[in-house]
């Protein structure tokens, strides 16, 4: 059985329109199973840096424990995490691999399938967004954090999709052993997977992997990216290399909700490949 919860969390966004997340959150939430569909309770304010290098680690902090709290699932249950903005991938991810560890099964491999991959710290992300550094979060404590668990290997994470990489994200991946896969090739990626032994698997999508001829609610959308059949391929082709145990989905701003309906078939053909 699949749980979904939904985390129409805005404040770790770099957008300057980035409450149109919410409105994103719940336009995926209402054509989500009702009764398999926690909603959290995330902060309407900005919230402070608190000396964190963070832009609103205050409501960002408050939305991580609601989440943790929402996301506990019962044994043999898969949880799918629906932002808002990527943070809440973030803090599924650490949480997954947390449980995973407590089962004895301690190889889960992180699958993040995202245009600009979040691999920046508080001393070089865009405006201290907490986007900008979620895939770092989930292997190293250099960005703050209140997650469960220990960090996951950074030789056990992959970025999938990631065209638009800077420079200093490039000299992380390098540095601490990322594998980075600009292109989004489901043979290749279910190998190098494969190659990794893991047992089990976590997969998040941010929606800006996808070209922007596909889906038009991105925030900050980036040319040449991968179409919806060959992204559930590569969905599907990680999930046979392991055992899919939680996977996340976020990015949806639209501009209307006219917009959402557009483009409400796109996203939920994903939901269905991660669930």
């Amino acid at each position: 059985m699949t749980r979904f919860v939904v985390v129409p969390q805005w404040q770790g966004s770099a957008a300057s329109r980035a409450m149109r997340l919410i409105d994103g959150a719940h336009a995926v939430a209402g054509d989500l199973p009702r009764a398999a569909t926690t909603i959290v309770d995330v902060p309407l304010e900005a919230g402070e840096e608190l000396g964190t290098g963070v832009r609103r680690w205050g409501s960002l902090r408050r939305s991580i424990r609601a989440q943790l709290e929402a996301g506990r699932a019962p044994a043999g249950e898969r949880t799918v995490s629906i932002g808002g903005d990527a943070g809440v991938a973030a803090t599924a991810a650490r949480a997954a691999v947390t449980d995973t560890a407590h089962t004895g099964s301690e190889r889960i491999v992180v699958v993040w399938f995202a245009a600009h991959p979040g691999l920046h710290d508080t001393s070089s992300a865009p405006g201290g967004a907490y986007e900008s550094m979620a895939a770092r979060a989930v292997i190293d404590d250099v960005v703050p954090q209140d997650l469960p668990g220990a960090d996951l290997p950074a030789s056990q994470l992959i970025l999938a999709g990631a065209r638009a990489i800077d420079p200093h994200e490039l000299d992380v991946a390098s540095r601490l052993g990322v594998a980075v896969q600009q292109d989004v090739d489901p043979d290749a990626l279910g190998a190098a997977v494969v190659a990794l032994a893991p047992s089990a698997v976590f997969v998040h999508v941010a929606l800006d992997v996808l070209d922007p001829a596909v889906i038009t609610g991105i925030p900050a959308p980036e040319p040449f990216g991968v179409d919806v059949a060959t992204l559930t391929r590569a969905i599907a082709a990680v999930g046979a290399a392991a055992p899919l145990v939680g996977g996340a989905l976020t990015g949806f701003a639209p501009a209307s909700p006219e917009a959402a309906v557009d483009d409400l078939g796109a996203i939920l053909r994903i939901v269905g490949a991660l669930a």
